[in-house]
């Protein structure tokens, strides 16, 4: 199994590149900001690409990855039953690794849809079965925002009153609000999930969108 590729780009297609290794030519697929990572075809630096080896009875297929990330994502989404390849490919065209977690978390159909080969049913049935794995990917909320301030006194700790379903409950009703004030719903829930974070526990819906308001307005 070919695990990782170190070469010249030979050349680019929309959505593949040959890698010259020494002299051989490898076929490798790769995600639109894949490609758009890697140096200009017949350029002296070299690329490397992490690499998922498909081995079929009629073909083996390369798909590339500039990153462990982009290719556990890509892993994981092929678990989903009518998510082949392709469509996982198209899906990291339009949803950056990094924030793949962050849209399962939310449930953000619209992010998922505007891959190509993905119709609302499939979106459906991909945000219901990997939500619960959206931390794998690193939708766990992070350091406290810009604009985020924490209650007086220390940070608190979070405890279980924000935590769980109590505390899923709050950054869901705060995603709500916030995008039915038009915002995006992945940046919605990114600011609702770090706000009900830094506060611990003094969040409530109302401190959790005020704060969120906040941190989203100085983006």
């Amino acid at each position: 199994m070919i695990a990782a590729l170190r070469g010249r780009v030979d050349a680019v297609g929309d959505d593949w590149a040959v890698i010259d290794v020494q002299g051989v030519g490898y076929l490798v697929f790769c995600s639109a900001r894949t490609l758009g990572r890697l140096p200009a075809p017949g350029a002296p630096d070299e690329a490397r690409l992490l690499v998922e080896t498909h081995v079929r009875e009629d073909h083996i297929h390369l798909y590339g990855f500039a990153e462990t990330l982009e290719r556990d994502a890509f892993r994981l989404l092929g678990t989903v039953q009518g998510v082949g390849a392709k469509v996982a490919l198209a899906i990291l065209s339009v949803v950056p690794a990094d924030r793949l977690g962050g849209v399962l978390a939310a449930q953000d159909k619209a992010a998922i849809q505007r891959a190509s080969g993905v119709g609302p049913k499939l979106a459906a049935r991909i945000l219901s079965e990997l939500k619960d794995k959206a931390t794998s990917l690193g939708a766990v909320p992070g350091p406290r925002p810009a604009g985020v301030a924490p209650p007086d006194g220390p940070a608190p700790v979070v405890s279980a009153a924000t935590t769980g379903d109590a505390r899923a409950a709050l950054v869901e009703d705060a995603t709500s609000a916030l995008v039915n004030l038009g915002y995006r719903r992945l940046d919605a829930w990114e600011a609702a999930a770090q706000a009900t974070a830094a506060l611990g526990d003094a969040a409530t819906v109302e401190r959790v969108l005020g704060a969120a308001l906040k941190a989203l307005g100085q983006q």
